[in-house]
């Protein structure tokens, strides 16, 4: 399991639509009017808060940023707790013994709906509802929507349907980025006839494999569809499922086109054989955070000699987005609460982090340009203009089925990268699989 980034980046399950957000992007641009919270300077001197999320270390960084700038302009002082992968945990525990923080970061729906359904997180009021209304799209804000009643901000989001590839060995094989399934399986085939593979699988891992399935089921079956398999409402067996995996087969079938490996292959590795010091394959497939590793690595440039395209239309579907995010809620129901909540929801707080890289917003008033660099602005794009986006699937499944190291989809998807002769039989094992686990 990759712990902070990738984890963070892919979690979250609910599926929305988003039908204007083409229109949101062009305001991303535009100077139109943003609404963000209603507190001044010294409104809230001498009041104390506390935040639970996840990151730590540069995102830690990042985050407290932000919160300075409420602090600067509120007066109120911010205490910051990390809880990492155990956030959800962190947070039921410090609720149970009556001391929970005023505001948390989630990025599992799961955890947020357990929260509400025992009324421990308060709905939006005030200013808070009147910035996550006026700079979040219909869509976004549905999301955070509980029984009728806004409880959540998405705060920082991830755009997990983007294909990275080197661009030497597609100059080498003289094939240019695609923007259909077909075309891609074109290209991937002549990448491979040129001398190395066409893409690296990080299968040993389990979680790409369904990220894998997840974009290619969103672009043969819809977003309906998608919200149906992803609470167990129709079955795995469902024939959208089979002609999912058929058109992966497909794909993987083809001789030389994956890596060799990729059962066993992390997806730490799979990063260092695109983008390290000896490269065996020309493509990655997941989200924008692979940009911030391909950095790390120092191997290859991003925007220059590493560089991306969106996930390919399958079949002329719409543009799409399988995405991830972190929800800030309120667990409690005071002025300053609600107050942190509203300036969340602002685009002066995402433009803070925005500008130090590392980061996405769904906030559809932050303007492209605040992104250092034309790849993130492009990802950023890509994000807001999408007709249809989905949250990470297997994260909203339960943990036996989806959601943790060695769960059964993991499992069952990683294997069929290996051997992905017979779909029929791989949607009925995943469908045994859901039958006991969403049971259990």
């Amino acid at each position: 399991m990759r712990i902070t980034i990738a984890r963070t980046a892919r979690k979250m399950g609910a599926v929305l639509t988003i039908g204007a957000l083409a229109v949101a992007t062009a305001a991303c641009g535009s100077n139109s009017k943003s609404t963000g919270d209603s507190t001044t300077a010294g409104d809230l001197k001498g009041q104390n808060l506390e935040v639970i999320a996840e990151w730590s270390g540069a995102e830690q960084a990042s985050f407290q940023a932000v919160l300075d700038g409420f602090t600067k302009k509120t007066g109120a002082k911010i205490t910051y707790t990390s809880g990492g992968d155990n956030t959800s945990v962190l947070v039921n525990s410090r609720v149970a013994g009556g001391n929970p923080p005023d505001v948390a970061l989630i990025a599992q729906p799961g955890a947020v709906v357990q929260l509400q359904q025992k009324n421990q997180i308060f709905p939006l009021t005030g200013a808070a509802l009147s910035a996550s209304q006026g700079n979040f799209s219909d869509a976004w804000q549905k999301l955070g929507t509980l029984d009728g009643k806004p409880y959540g901000v998405f705060f920082k989001a991830a755009n997990k349907s983007v294909v990275w590839y080197s661009t030497k060995a597609f100059s080498d094989a003289g094939v240019q980025p695609p923007a259909t399934w077909d075309d891609f399986t074109t290209v991937s085939k002549t990448v491979a006839d040129s001398g190395i593979a066409g893409m690296a699988i990080p299968a040993g891992d389990g979680w790409p494999a369904t990220d894998w399935f997840e974009n290619i089921y969103l672009r043969t079956a819809g977003v309906d569809k998608y919200n149906q398999l992803t609470k167990h409402q129709i079955p795995w067996t469902d024939p959208s499922v089979v002609t999912a995996l058929q058109t992966w087969a497909g794909y993987l079938k083809q001789q030389g086109v994956v890596a060799s490996g990729a059962t066993q292959l992390s997806f730490t590795q799979s990063e260092a054989d695109v983008f390290g010091e000896k490269p065996k394959a020309a493509m990655l497939y997941e989200g924008d955070f692979v940009a911030t590793d391909i950095n790390k690595l120092g191997k290859f440039t991003v925007g220059d000699t590493a560089k991306f395209f969106n996930f390919p239309s399958i079949n002329g579907s719409q543009p799409a987005v399988v995405s991830g995010g972190d929800e800030a809620v309120a667990l409690k129901n005071t002025p300053a609460a609600m107050a942190l909540m509203a300036y969340l929801a602002s685009p002066e707080a995402a433009t803070i982090w925005a500008q130090k890289g590392g980061f996405l917003s769904a906030n559809t008033k932050v303007d492209v340009k605040s992104y250092p660099d034309e790849t993130t602005q492009a990802l950023a794009t890509a994000l807001v203009q999408s007709k249809s986006v989905v949250f990470d699937m297997s994260d909203q499944t339960p943990t036996a089925f989806g959601g943790q190291k060695s769960a059964d989809e993991w499992n069952i998807l990683a294997k069929f990268v290996g051997d992905p002769s017979n779909p029929q039989k791989t949607a009925q094992d995943l469908e045994t699989a859901a039958k006991k686990d969403y049971i259990g």
